[in-house]
């Protein structure tokens, strides 16, 4: 196949008002590949959300100039279309090692040849998410709660994307077409509990988000309302005392953080979330198992050992999605329940997350757990603990219910 080496496009920055500066200085990483590749810049554009965004890294000729790109990376480059655009924060680059192929964080943002393989099983929407959606932009799967995907438009795209099939493609995404998904949950009393993600919902301006929010809130039967980001940790600079002011007026809202490696606890992600912590949020985090990224115990005891310190509770730990061309990301499932059998027991449960698959088909999230209930003796139930020991839980009262 002959090979066309294309720029993929700028993509224009979400609409919105005047930049906010971020209220606390850099740390050295960021300082230094400031001064190398973006000399220009003051202080006050670094620490700007939209110049984060304005200034992306969304081709092959600016990443280039970043990193020195192995020959899969630069192939992969070379067709338009045909894999989930490239985006990255200056931020989030300057946590990229510019000539280590295989660095975790690299690896999730770079695109490889490997993306351009299909594997058996594998989807462009695995979770069914377009069979649930009874209005554009809304899933409703589970009974009392919706998914409400409000952009198309991320800072930074993960490679493993479980919505590549749709996000960074400017796709409208209106108040009028808001407007029918808010219609929708306002109309089915059964929802308590809406999901804002997409996409990414800080990726808007504070306007924007009010507005949902406080078209949401005045809806009696949603009692809570969660939005799934990544937002702390490429692009901190978003967590402005604006926008938690702005958040805090809506509780209870939860935030759910999407989070990959210990390497993106930084200082700046850190202050972040003590902000957004600080205002009352809860904070949650989201994990993807990845080959090679993260699926080591060390590793991913680290990463939630990191994200309990700075107030974040891991949520869930997700097995990678069957998207297409996700292969080389993916893991086997024993891989997760090693992972999880070496955190549980042997860790603050607080730092354990429940390892999940979100069941292909639309199924909703199905739990995996170690083998812990043995069987039965008599009236004992046994019991198999973190370290492997069976014990026995004198099941009296089932017994009783049995022989009745």
């Amino acid at each position: 196949m002959q090979q066309k080496v294309i720029d993929l496009e700028e993509q224009e920055e979400p609409p919105g008002c005047c930049p906010t500066a971020f209220p606390f200085p850099s740390q050295p990483p960021s300082q230094t590949f400031r001064q190398r590749h973006f000399s220009s810049a003051t202080d006050d554009d670094w620490h700007d959300w939209r110049w984060q965004l304005r200034n992306r890294i969304t081709s092959l000729k600016k990443l280039g100039k970043l990193i020195d790109l192995s020959d899969s990376e630069r192939q992969a480059m070379a067709f338009n279309g045909a894999t989930l655009p490239l985006a990255i924060t200056p931020y989030y680059a300057s946590l990229i090692s510019p000539d280590d192929p295989r660095q975790p964080l690299r690896r999730t943002m770079v695109p490889t040849v490997n993306e351009l393989l299909v594997s058996q099983g594998e989807e462009h929407d695995p979770l069914g998410e377009e069979n649930h959606s009874p209005v554009p932009g809304l899933v409703h799967r589970y009974p009392d709660r919706v998914l409400f995907l409000v952009t198309d438009y991320c800072s930074s795209y993960c490679r493993y994307c479980t919505r590549s099939r749709m996000v960074g493609r400017r796709k409208s995404h209106s108040p009028a077409r808001w407007q029918k998904a808010i219609a929708y949950i306002a109309a089915n009393p059964n929802i308590r509990d809406v999901l804002l993600s997409g996409g990414d919902p800080l990726t808007m301006a504070d306007e924007q988000l009010d507005w949902l929010l406080s078209r949401l809130r005045q809806i009696p039967h949603v009692e809570m309302i969660r939005i799934g980001t990544k937002a702390p940790m490429v692009l901190p600079q978003r967590i402005t005392p604006e926008l938690v002011g702005m958040l805090k007026k809506h509780h209870p809202l939860w935030i759910s953080i999407h989070c990959t490696h210990p390497d993106e606890l930084t200082e700046e992600a850190t202050r972040a979330c003590a902000m957004l912590a600080d205002a009352g949020i809860p904070l949650g985090s989201q994990t993807v198992l990845l080959s090679g990224i993260n699926d080591s115990l060390d590793t991913m005891r680290q990463l939630m050992h990191g994200l309990v310190k700075i107030r974040v509770k891991p949520y869930y730990l997700y097995q990678c999605d069957p998207i297409i061309g996700s292969a080389h990301f993916r893991t086997p499932v024993s891989k997760g329940l090693e992972i999880y059998q070496g955190l549980r027991g042997h860790t603050s449960g607080y730092a354990v997350p429940n390892y999940v698959i979100d069941a292909p088909g639309g199924g909703g999230k199905i739990p995996l757990l170690p083998e812990t209930v043995v069987g039965r003796e008599g009236n004992d139930l046994l019991l198999r603990n973190y370290e492997g020991k069976v014990y026995r839980y004198p099941d009296l009262i089932g017994a009783a219910g049995r022989a009745s």
